[in-house]
Protein backbone atom coordinates (compact mmCIF):
# COMPACT_ATOMS: atom_id res chain seq x y z
CA UNK A 1 0.00 0.00 0.00
CA UNK A 2 1.96 3.65 -1.10
CA UNK A 3 1.88 6.68 0.11
CA UNK A 4 1.60 9.15 -1.94
CA UNK A 5 1.82 13.00 -1.45
CA UNK A 6 -0.28 15.68 -2.22
CA UNK A 7 -0.29 19.87 -2.83
CA UNK A 8 -2.93 21.91 -2.31
CA UNK A 9 -3.92 24.09 -4.98
CA UNK A 10 -5.28 26.66 -2.60
CA UNK A 11 -2.46 27.10 -0.18
CA UNK A 12 0.18 24.93 -1.07
CA UNK A 13 0.40 22.51 1.92
CA UNK A 14 2.02 19.00 1.10
CA UNK A 15 0.58 16.15 2.66
CA UNK A 16 1.01 12.47 2.71
CA UNK A 17 -2.23 9.67 2.29
CA UNK A 18 -2.52 5.96 2.07
CA UNK A 19 -3.63 4.78 -0.87
CA UNK A 20 -4.65 1.03 -0.65
CA UNK A 21 -5.57 1.09 -4.07
CA UNK A 22 -6.05 2.74 -7.46
CA UNK A 23 -10.13 2.14 -7.21
CA UNK A 24 -9.34 3.94 -3.83
CA UNK A 25 -8.34 7.39 -5.06
CA UNK A 26 -10.90 10.06 -4.47
CA UNK A 27 -10.70 13.87 -3.62
CA UNK A 28 -8.37 14.58 -0.49
CA UNK A 29 -9.53 17.03 1.57
CA UNK A 30 -6.22 19.77 2.76
CA UNK A 31 -5.64 19.20 6.45
CA UNK A 32 -4.72 23.07 7.08
CA UNK A 33 -7.29 24.29 4.66
CA UNK A 34 -10.14 21.79 3.75
CA UNK A 35 -9.79 22.23 0.09
CA UNK A 36 -10.64 19.22 -1.98
CA UNK A 37 -8.28 20.27 -4.85
CA UNK A 38 -5.18 18.88 -4.99
CA UNK A 39 -2.37 17.42 -6.98
CA UNK A 40 -0.78 14.39 -6.39
CA UNK A 41 3.59 14.53 -6.62
CA UNK A 42 6.40 13.01 -8.24
CA UNK A 43 8.16 10.63 -5.76
CA UNK A 44 10.83 8.33 -5.53
CA UNK A 45 10.71 4.83 -4.40
CA UNK A 46 13.17 4.28 -1.28
CA UNK A 47 14.08 1.51 0.67
CA UNK A 48 16.63 0.46 3.02
CA UNK A 49 18.74 -2.26 3.38
CA UNK A 50 21.92 -3.10 5.66
CA UNK A 51 25.21 -1.40 5.13
CA UNK A 52 28.76 -1.53 6.83
CA UNK A 53 29.08 2.47 6.87
CA UNK A 54 28.20 4.05 9.92
CA UNK A 55 24.81 6.49 9.71
CA UNK A 56 28.09 9.67 10.11
CA UNK A 57 30.65 8.13 7.80
CA UNK A 58 30.65 9.79 4.28
CA UNK A 59 28.74 7.37 1.55
CA UNK A 60 29.96 8.94 -1.82
CA UNK A 61 27.66 11.05 -3.45
CA UNK A 62 25.51 11.03 -0.52
CA UNK A 63 23.88 14.10 0.60
CA UNK A 64 23.92 14.45 4.77
CA UNK A 65 24.72 11.84 7.65
CA UNK A 66 21.09 12.20 9.09
CA UNK A 67 19.01 11.07 5.99
CA UNK A 68 21.57 9.87 3.52
CA UNK A 69 19.68 11.29 0.67
CA UNK A 70 21.54 12.90 -2.53
CA UNK A 71 18.36 15.16 -2.62
CA UNK A 72 18.69 17.12 0.37
CA UNK A 73 14.70 18.98 0.12
CA UNK A 74 13.63 15.33 1.52
CA UNK A 75 15.27 16.36 5.33
CA UNK A 76 15.43 19.97 4.89
CA UNK A 77 19.41 20.39 5.38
Amino acid sequence: MPIYEYKCARCGEVFQELVRSSSDEKPLKCPKCGCKKSEKLFSVFAAQGNSSKSASGSSGGAGCAGCRSTNCSTCGR
